[in-house]
């Protein structure tokens, strides 16, 4: 799906503590986080990924950023859309789907579609932990900042949205 090989050289935005490397730990992945990450195994550089990030463009063959975007403030989006975009030939962003009923960090039915001035005191049933201003997106919104979006399902349901673009189309 996303066209890359043994040899491609991958930038993992929002990599946590593992991310990307610890399915595919062979491959060339450097991580990227707003968070030092000493425990990191492998390349890593502390970023914000709404800012210019440290990376030449087209550096990378593939820009991989799984359940992030949705962290990002809404005004910095199209920053950050764009940074992953200059940085990479090609990218996989993946974000839960505003439509879906469950809000994924709290695991909260609907959290994610009341006015946070009720989702806070809701928040703190879920699991999530601390309050943190979460902001799902829509499709649309997802293909205003990388182009087409794919649909995962949980039955009927979309459960989030994936937008690919392989290196070099």
């Amino acid at each position: 799906m996303t066209g890359i090989g043994a040899a491609s050289k991958i930038l993992d935005v929002g990599c946590g503590r593992l991310g990307l490397r610890a399915l595919t730990p062979t491959l060339d992945i450097t991580g990227v986080d707003l968070l030092p990450r000493p425990e990191y195994p492998g390349p890593f550089v502390r970023a914000d990924a709404s800012e210019r990030l440290p990376f030449e463009q087209n550096e990378f063959d593939l820009v991989y950023c799984s359940s992030v975007i949705e962290h990002i403030p809404p005004a910095r989006r199209e920053r950050f859309a764009a940074e992953i975009r200059r940085v990479g030939r090609g990218w996989f962003v993946q974000t839960p789907a505003f439509s879906f009923p469950i809000e994924p960090h709290a695991l909260l039915p609907f959290a994610h579609w009341l006015p946070v001035v009720l989702r806070k005191p809701y928040w703190r049933l879920g699991a999530a932990g601390a309050w943190e201003e979460i902001s799902l997106l829509s499709r649309r919104e997802m293909q205003a900042l990388f182009g087409p979006a794919l649909p995962e399902r949980v039955g009927p349901l979309v459960k989030s949205w994936v937008c690919v673009q392989p290196p070099g189309e």
